[in-house]
């Protein structure tokens, strides 16, 4: 029996001897609480891609194409899935078939790790426009901070591509069916820095892995500022302070660069206040979350629409109720949440004193209400010993707002201490 024969029947051998008494067809991957988000990445609305973010190919989307990832878990297991997302699509996706592997380096895959991914026993799917699908369990043992690469291949237009920018991370394509290559050639044309249709990797069957901590945020959580292609977001580097540390929790990324907690964008994904229960309490395993968001709402508060939707002016009044709903949200689910308090943003564009007051004032209240269940003061950590009000030189991009890869180093160790 050939390799590629054998690995499914292999597979169902797994899944039977996880079986429950009640019927051979439901495994251990089957139950929810198994399973455990350990990549994922939130989606936004496709748009044009433009010179500040370079190109991507969400609004074209993909005909006859394989479009390859490499995504890095963050906790280890026996099995994987994977999440392919037409949250965002104007028509049915067609997925023609998909496979995942060992990463090489680049687009290449180490040989003999390819193997593919099936729905439903089913090598192709189609999902609906608005939602996702999860694949059948694959057996490919994995250990935490791994990189993996997943192959999707699309024979028909896909239309407009679920996705989302910036991802920081080369995302290659062909022309063709290329899932089963494991060399870097066919790939070798334009690459992206987004992510296209994959909305997750989950991981089962390490008894060391303890659940999921999402990081739910803006820009800050999803990492502009530190180096591409390092996995430095400062979610990164919790993923392996906590793994240096020996605490087996999976950690994913649920920022949005340009999200905003009270008001939807067209270009930056829908408010925190109703994406929060899909991109973060809907994650498998999760079990606390942290909270970094509203410096979008109070520094670009009062700008005109400039094609990504309005920028309202806030209160304080107003982003601490966004705050509230998310821990109402957080709490019925028994998910521990965890505020970060916004870091400074003296010198930014959107800078103002009025504006200032503004982040002074939440802050305050993450710090001293007791809403959340604990709190990691990101304000005073990063800030300036000169002026508080200010990012630390040290620890600024160049923007005066966003973090380099030592102040994303800080920010995870900052996190890390307030994770039970």
């Amino acid at each position: 029996m050939s390799t590629g024969r054998l690995l499914p029947v292999l597979t169902a051998l797994v899944l039977l001897a996880t079986a429950t008494p009640a019927t051979a067809a439901t495994t251990a991957g089957d139950h929810p609480d198994n399973w455990s988000a350990a990549w994922s990445v939130a989606h936004h609305h496709p748009v044009a891609g433009n010179d500040w973010f370079g190109a991507n190919w969400s609004v074209p989307g993909f005909a006859d194409e394989s479009v390859r990832q490499v995504v890095r878990v963050s906790a280890a297991g026996s099995l994987i899935r994977i999440r392919v997302s037409n949250r965002y699509g104007s028509q049915p996706l067609r997925l023609t078939g998909a496979t995942v592997g060992r990463t090489d380096a680049g687009a290449a895959v180490r040989p003999g790790t390819l193997l593919p991914v099936t729905f439903d026993r089913r090598r192709s799917t189609t999902v609906a426009a608005g939602t996702e699908t999860t694949s059948d369990p694959v057996l490919l043992p994995v250990r935490a901070l791994e990189a993996l690469t997943v192959t999707l291949y699309f024979a028909g237009a896909t239309g407009p591509a679920t996705y989302h920018q910036d991802g920081l991370t080369s995302t290659y394509r062909a022309t063709g069916d290329h899932r089963f290559d494991n060399r870097a050639a066919a790939f070798s044309g334009e690459t992206s820095q987004s992510w296209y249709h994959l909305a997750g990797v989950d991981v089962a069957g390490s008894p060391r892995t303890r659940g999921t901590v999402v990081t739910f945020g803006d820009s800050q959580t999803d990492g502009y500022g530190s180096t591409p292609g390092a996995d430095n977001r400062y979610p990164d580097q919790l993923a392996e302070q906590l793994v240096a540390a020996g605490r087996p929790l999976a950690v994913v990324n649920a920022g949005i660069g340009g999200n905003k907690l009270l008001a939807d964008s067209p270009c930056f994904g829908e408010r925190g206040v109703d994406r929060f229960r899909r991109d973060a309490l809907g994650q498998p395993g999760v079990r606390s979350a942290v909270v970094l968001i509203g410096i979008n709402d109070i520094s670009g508060g009062g700008y005109p629409d400039f094609g990504c939707g309005a920028s309202p002016t806030v209160t304080a009044a107003d982003l601490i109720e966004g705050h509230r709903a998310l821990i109402r949200a957080g709490r019925a689910h028994r998910v521990t949440l965890i505020g970060a308090t916004m870091p400074p943003m003296k010198g930014w564009a959107g800078y103002s004193a009025e504006k200032e007051e503004v982040r002074d004032e939440v802050n305050h209240w993450i710090r001293t209400s007791g809403a959340y269940d604990a709190v990691v003061d990101l304000d005073r950590i990063l800030a300036d010993p000169a002026d508080r009000d200010a990012l630390r030189p040290a620890y600024d991009h160049g923007d005066f707002l966003h973090l380099n890869d030592a102040g994303a180093t800080a920010a995870a160790a900052a996190v890390a201490a307030r994770i039970r």
